[in-house]
């Protein structure tokens, strides 16, 4: 692959400008605006390109994806249509999100293929994409272990291995994938660990796996400008789950989070704030992935309000415009608190963290206080007369169809249907998604019924679909 030239002027300094990338890369970088690199991409990218093994920490939405597939990009050889890199990442979430961001910087690049292998996705499909050949590879490792027992995927040309959340997906019980993946590439190859935080678990997968690694780091801390950190003292458990009510009550967010530190404490977390009148959906590593994606709809699309997630399922989702998070235990490891509260007050927008604590957390309280450089009180809750209030109604409500991309379903066809026949207007119409064999659109709650009736009445391109309302 052709390389641009090296010589640039003091005015290009922290541009991609100034990297060894193919001309190609450069021109479609400026159009899809990437210009100044991010921290996290200036200090990885030279490393990268210079086929060193890279460790590279930093928070999400820093740029670490852009970074590894502009390195991964650089190094195929168009040519050849066999498996030149492989990402792992812990969830097809963050599969899809990584899939979808190396196509977009691989646009000008002629034919490159990228191909996603997940679990929860049929496997023929998948079989059927290997045998026309793939450069790039990303998924997660249970199937691409699968695929690799079956013989329909071989590494044996790979030259970059990127480890996505690495740990996450060793919380996930994905050790033993990933050492047989790791097995079956050539050993002269480039490894690449990204992840927003670098837990000891992981120190032995790496030493193992890499060859004289660099270290990237990027400090995270919150942003105060946009980031409001609460503190508040709780006497003991038996008052948590009364101090979070009150909480949600005085601050109302629109969108939140509620963090929980086990998979038992976040389903009994959700019920409990279901009965108390709240909308909350329980997300964590139990739940089928069908299961999972009409949640991440279901909340993506505001018909419900709260989300009370364990940090294992959360990581890797794209959540927009959050209003507040809220942990209703501090995280047991202080980097994964600050990840925890980076998740708000993005995009421009102010958030809200507030952390319920109590004395026996005083200790790790103050070493967060000394990572942030800051002193970190715990302030008095609420007054107890926010409990008159009632819980906020989400805007939105959420209807299923029984038709997706294989019945030839397009968002298009869904929205003419409940703007047309149905007679909404289109801004009582939200978000719509479109999966292979199911389809999901959010209308305004107050017009939902009409909507349900009409879209099951009437057909959408000659068929009529079943169509009934989901959620809460």
């Amino acid at each position: 692959m052709p390389h641009a030239s090296s010589g640039t002027d003091a005015s290009d300094a922290g541009t991609f400008a100034t990297l060894p990338l193919a001309p190609e890369l450069l021109t479609n970088l400026d159009s899809l605006g990437y210009r100044i690199m991010t921290p996290i991409q200036a200090e990885s990218l030279p490393l990268l390109l210079s086929g060193r093994d890279v460790i590279a920490q930093a928070k999400t939405g820093s740029g670490k994806t852009a970074a590894f597939g502009l390195g991964l990009l650089s190094r195929l050889t168009l040519a050849s249509p066999r498996v030149q890199a492989l990402v792992l990442c812990p969830t097809r979430e963050l599969a899809d999100q990584v899939a979808g961001e190396i196509r977009r910087l691989a646009r000008s690049l002629p034919n490159v293929k990228v191909l996603t292998l997940c679990g929860g996705a049929p496997l023929g499909p998948q079989l059927g994409s290997l045998e026309h050949g793939a450069h790039i590879v990303v998924g997660t490792p249970g199937r691409v272990e699968e695929h690799l027992r079956k013989g329909s995927l071989t590494l044996d040309v790979l030259t970059v291995l990127v480890l996505d959340e690495a740990d996450r997906m060793l919380d996930m019980g994905f050790q033993a994938s990933m050492e047989a993946i790791i097995a079956e590439t050539p050993a002269r190859r480039q490894t690449l660990l990204f992840s927003a935080t670098y837990t000891e678990g992981i120190r032995p997968i790496a030493e193992g796996v890499m060859r004289d690694p660099a270290t990237v780091t990027v400090e995270e801390t919150h942003d105060a400008s946009s980031i409001r950190q609460h503190f508040y003292r709780v006497a003991d458990d038996a008052g948590r789950f009364a101090a979070l009510q009150r909480l949600l009550l005085h601050f109302q967010p629109v969108s939140s989070v509620v963090f929980c530190n086990t998979k038992r404490e976040t389903d009994e977390v959700a019920e409990a704030l279901n009965a108390a009148g709240f909308s909350a959906l329980a997300l964590h590593g139990d739940l089928e992935q069908r299961d999972r994606d009409r949640l991440l709809i279901l909340f993506a699309n505001r018909s419900a309000s709260i989300l009370v997630a364990t940090d294992v399922a959360s990581r890797g989702l794209d959540i927009d415009a959050l209003d507040a998070v809220f942990n209703y235990r501090l995280a047991r490891e202080l980097e994964v608190h600050v990840h925890r509260v980076g998740r708000t007050g993005r995009a421009g927008g102010y958030g809200v963290a507030a952390t319920l604590v109590s004395e026996q957390d005083d200790y790790r309280l103050a070493r967060l206080a000394e990572l942030l450089g800051e002193s970190l009180e715990p302030e008095p809750l609420p007054p107890r007369s926010v409990l008159q209030r009632e819980p906020p109604t989400p805007a939105m409500a959420t209807l299923q169809l029984g038709g997706g991309k294989q019945q030839k379903l397009r968002p298009g066809d869904i929205l003419g249907a409940l703007t047309g026949d149905a007679g909404l207007r289109g801004d009582q119409v939200g978000k719509i998604k479109v999966l292979a064999s199911i389809a999901y659109v959010a209308v305004q709650r107050e017009v939902a019924g009409v909507a349900l009736e009409r879209l099951g009445a009437g057909k959408l391109k000659g068929r009529s679909f079943r169509v009934r309302r989901v959620g809460r």
